[in-house]
């Protein structure tokens, strides 16, 4: 029986880092079919994010497809465009990392927290990373999303019928999620790359 993550093109368990540089192609393939988990959640609330995650996908695909060559790894895409003026991928990157660790906070606190619902573990994962860079807009509509999130039970079945692949599954995606976005945030915090984005 397949599961969620049989069905995705790419898993961040997949994308290949090299002497600590990640793969761009790779990362895209994996951060667009994490963007259908949002599709389970089953609410037009997380279309927001849905839409956010995807136009960020584009400026970075965008910058791979014109200079391939300076752009085969998230950290040349972005020294490539550090003297520039146009920082476009740059700040792609850096708010698609961002959705990304709200996405592996979650899940994290949804693994861990077996006992709590969703809009519990979601809202806790939103007040601990994307909050902080939300302005009064934009908060109510992302906790509208939170408020949304189907039961628990509901959202593991529609991950797999069979609910212990879909735990050692979700355990090996989650933790290379997770590393990867460690690697993306020390990395623009070691040069500074996101200043004014």
């Amino acid at each position: 029986m397949s599961t969620f993550f049989d069905e995705q093109k790419k898993s961040f368990a997949d994308v290949a880092v090299t002497d600590g540089k990640v793969n761009t192609a790779e990362f895209l393939e994996a951060a667009e079919s994490l963007v259908k988990l949002f599709d389970l959640l089953g609410s037009s609330a997380f279309a927001v994010v849905q839409k956010d995650m995807t136009g960020n996908i584009s400026k970075i695909r965008a910058k791979l497809l014109a200079d391939p060559v300076t752009s085969g790894t998230l950290q040349d895409l972005v020294l490539s465009e550090a003297g520039t003026k146009s920082k476009n991928a740059t700040q792609g990157l850096l708010w698609l990392s961002r959705g990304l660790q709200f996405t592996s906070q979650a899940m994290r606190e949804t693994v861990n927290n077996p006992s709590s619902e969703l809009t519990k573990t979601f809202t806790d994962a939103y007040s601990k990373t994307l909050s902080k860079y939300h302005g009064m807009l934009v908060k109510p509509i992302f906790k509208l999303a939170m408020k949304a999130c189907p039961y628990r039970k509901d959202f593991f079945e529609k991950l797999g019928a069979d609910q212990d692949k879909v735990a050692k599954q979700l355990e090996a995606w989650l933790s290379a999620l997770e590393a990867i976005v460690k690697n993306i945030v020390e990395f623009f915090a070691s040069g500074d790359y996101g200043k004014g984005l």
